[in-house]
């Protein structure tokens, strides 16, 4: 899936990482985002044009400010692409499941035995 291969190269960049989990409680400036960080205003511009690009974040002006929130497009995607390995995962602990049973059936031990 190559939205997804975009949005995890997106995400692992360490600051990156940082930039998106400062959105999580809301739309914010570069200058907010940018607070307390140890890179320039300029780069967590730049990752934010990255975030932008991989659809995990949008950006819309307030005034002269550009405020950016997170995508919640890009954020599915995620999702639907890591549930794809929740889904088989729990298809295979299933099979484990019904295999134990069908050989404790084989040994006589049973539900109800």
């Amino acid at each position: 899936m190559a939205n997804a291969d975009r949005i995890l190269d997106a995400l692992g960049d360490p600051t990156r990482r940082v930039v998106f989990q400062r959105l999580r409680d809301g739309a914010r400036s570069v200058t907010e985002i940018s607070r307390g960080m140890k890179v320039s205003r300029p780069a967590v511009s730049q990752h934010l044009r990255v975030l932008k690009e991989a659809r995990l974040v949008t950006q819309h002006a307030e005034g002269t400010r550009r405020m950016y929130a997170i995508d919640s497009r890009g954020v599915e995607a995620l999702r639907g692409w890591l549930d794809t390995f929740w889904d088989t995962a729990l298809a295979a602990f299933k099979e484990a499941a019904e295999f134990e049973v069908r050989k404790a059936k084989a040994h006589g031990k049973g539900a109800g035995k």
